[in-house]
């Protein structure tokens, strides 16, 4: 049996896509809307016929499939405290792609910490870092339903929670860059 090629990406998207030099396009898939898709080694490219996205692999927070809609939903790393930025798209054939956003986002993280505030009830800290091993380490947080940034004790229960993970990975600094 022979199986079809993928469609190739079309030129004028990979213009528009602007890959850094000797970046390569690992797997694709356009979007009904005429957004498409590109996964490289870096990022996650979302060319929409209006605008280019670049999401690095290690601010992506998650990445989930819906099969029966055939709907990728993929939420951005957010801000303490604030809703993380969702981009949502509905895709043919995105398994090479899923595989991709699977493989390369779990390699982004570093490090996650459970910290527990109330009963079972907490947060997770997260450090990520890019998939190559080279480049700043950032941290998030992952607060469980019904955790409140602004109550003191889940910021306090963070605070801790970072410090901990910081040391765990020999970053002993504190939020500020001061040593703890």
């Amino acid at each position: 049996m022979i199986f079809p090629r993928r469609a190739a990406v079309p030129a004028d998207v990979l213009a528009r896509a602007d890959l850094a030099r000797g970046e390569r396009v690992l797997a694709h898939a356009p979007a009904d809307d005429g957004t498409w898709l590109l996964g490289t080694r870096d990022a996650l490219v979302v060319v929409e016929p209006a605008e280019t996205i670049r999401l690095a692999w290690e601010t992506v927070e998650s990445a989930d499939w819906d099969r029966d809609t055939a709907r990728l939903g993929v939420a951005e790393v957010g801000e303490y405290g604030r809703p993380r930025p969702v981009h949502r798209f509905t895709l043919d054939d995105p398994q090479r792609l899923l595989q991709l956003v699977r493989e390369r986002v779990t390699a982004s993280v570093l490090l996650q910490r459970r910290v527990e505030v109330r009963g079972r009830r907490g947060l997770t800290v997260i450090a990520r870092r890019p998939p190559r091993g080279r480049g700043e380490i950032t941290w998030a947080y992952e607060l469980d339903d019904g955790m409140d940034p602004a109550d003191p004790e889940v910021a306090r229960a963070a605070e801790a929670g970072l410090r901990a993970a910081r040391q765990d990975i020999g970053q002993d600094v504190g939020l500020d860059g001061e040593p703890i």
